[in-house]
């Protein structure tokens, strides 16, 4: 059994609830990825890039652009709609935490 594929499945629902909570503060993509790596979670570039549009395009995230150092960079961040959905997936989120303990137990 490829254990990659199915790590890959998981992780498509919790990088977009994980980029909803890194965002309430503006960040650019670079930048998410640095953070990200700090934390030990490793992300491409090309798998961030198209989740930011499509979280965009949803109207999750917001963004703007900014020049700083002569560089142009869009910055990105958490919409009120993005809020509302983060607050609802985190609650979802919670709930199967707290399914998934009752089954492995409690260590």
């Amino acid at each position: 059994m490829d254990i990659g594929k199915l790590a890959t499945e998981m992780n498509r629902g919790f990088i977009q609830l994980l980029v909803m909570v890194m965002l309430d503060e503006p960040m650019y993509g670079y930048d998410i990825v640095k953070t990200l790596g700090k934390r030990n979670f490793s992300i491409d570039e090309n798998t961030l890039y198209p989740l930011l549009r499509r979280l965009e395009e949803r109207e999750i995230l917001s963004s703007e652009w900014r020049v700083e150092e002569n560089k142009p960079r869009k910055y990105y961040f958490v919409s009120e709609t993005g809020r509302q959905v983060r607050k609802e997936l985190l609650r979802i989120w919670n709930e199967q935490e707290q399914l998934l303990k009752s089954f492995v137990g409690e260590e």
